[in-house]
């Protein structure tokens, strides 16, 4: 910012001597980042997600909530903290504000994506994928429920060709416990004319598995 005053003899002083000027570096620090920005989100347009890692990923998401500053700090102590993308996107909002310098705004856009993969994966149910191998089942789960925090039972329902009809969690529970009603889960089938069921509830303490004692087919 400039001024212009005069003197005492009334002369006019120059601008100059009012002149304010950022403190050295700050234009080349806030020209690295908003160039970086830039050739972030151009990798991601050329060549996908596949290309970048997980901070990098993590980054392009932050950019929203953090509009003037580096993030790729903040994007690597968050991998650094919950292990991967998938798992930042999961973590509670409570664990996220644990690291230093996330706020509500973070934390209100890694909900959002994860409320968007939840969204998509709803999506996919309703084109009645078929789970006719031990393998689609495990892939259908993993995207369900790979990172909950909290035990869940789930129902997926079939209809006669295998079909998934719907799935659902039918409980809750703590880091290593779920209730289960035998007369609530027959009950849920019989409503939606379910033909087969297949029951499924996770370990967060553990990685994420299936077993056949998790999941039975009836």
């Amino acid at each position: 910012m400039a001024r212009k005053g005069a003197g005492r003899n009334g002369n006019a002083l120059s601008t100059d001597s009012f002149a304010v000027t950022d403190p050295p570096g700050l234009a080349e620090a806030s020209a690295h980042y908003i160039g970086h920005r830039e050739r972030l989100r151009e990798r991601f347009r050329q060549a996908g997600a596949d290309a970048l890692p997980d901070y990098e990923l993590l980054e392009l998401v932050l950019f929203r909530a953090v509009p003037r500053a580096d993030v790729k700090p903040l994007a690597k102590s968050l991998i650094d903290r919950f292990g991967s993308f998938a798992e930042v996107v999961a973590a509670a909002p409570g664990r996220l504000r644990e690291v230093k310098g996330v706020g509500d705004a973070i934390v209100t856009e890694l909900k959002l994506i994860g409320a968007a993969v939840e969204r998509v994966t709803r999506g996919k149910v309703r084109e009645r994928p078929v789970l006719s191998s031990w393998s689609a089942v495990l892939a259908h789960c993993r995207a369900a429920m790979a990172f909950a925090e909290q035990e869940q039972f789930r129902i997926l329902f079939l209809d006669k060709r295998n079909q998934l009809i719907l799935d659902e969690v039918q409980q809750r529970g703590t880091v290593d416990h779920t209730p289960v009603y035998p007369r609530e889960v027959v009950k849920r089938a019989l409503e939606v004319a379910a033909s087969a069921i297949i029951l499924v509830h996770n370990h967060p303490t553990t990685p994420f598995s299936i077993t056949l004692d998790h999941a039975q087919y009836h």
